[in-house]
């Protein structure tokens, strides 16, 4: 008569196979957000030592050949003043971020800047650091 021994369930968990997708997870999270670019206009900014840190509701980009952006979708400038009002009438403290290549005449950027004084929105000049 062979007497077998009782096998108790072991109360430990091997977590080499959950480090494994925990890894996997994080290579794959590191890849993606490196491919994410919020801003897919390349402009030339100015450079500036003030830096603001308060973040805007709307981006007017305007490029070296005067097409104007709305947050990054181009659009013609008699359009932008309706929907910039669109976009910013429901917000409490409305903001315009405004950027310019260095090569755009300053008269573009004033039209901009009208657009926000006569609405009573906030403008910024959006800049590089030094």
């Amino acid at each position: 008569m062979a007497i077998r021994k009782c096998k108790r369930p072991q109360a430990t968990f091997n977590m080499s196979s959950m480090t494994d997708v925990v890894f996997l997870l994080l290579i794959f999270f590191m890849v993606t957000s490196t491919l994410v670019n919020p801003n897919a206009l390349k402009l030339i900014l100015p450079k500036s030592t003030n830096q603001t840190a308060n973040r805007p509701n709307v981006t007017v980009s305007i490029d070296k050949n005067n097409v104007f952006y709305l947050n990054a979708k181009a659009t013609s400038f008699s359009q932008l003043e309706r929907q910039i009002i669109d976009i910013l009438k429901d917000t409490d403290d409305p903001c315009i971020s405004i950027e310019a290549e260095k090569s755009v005449a300053i008269e573009q950027v004033v039209r901009v800047m009208n657009i926000a004084k006569n609405n009573n929105f906030r403008s910024i000049l959006a800049t590089q650091p030094e």
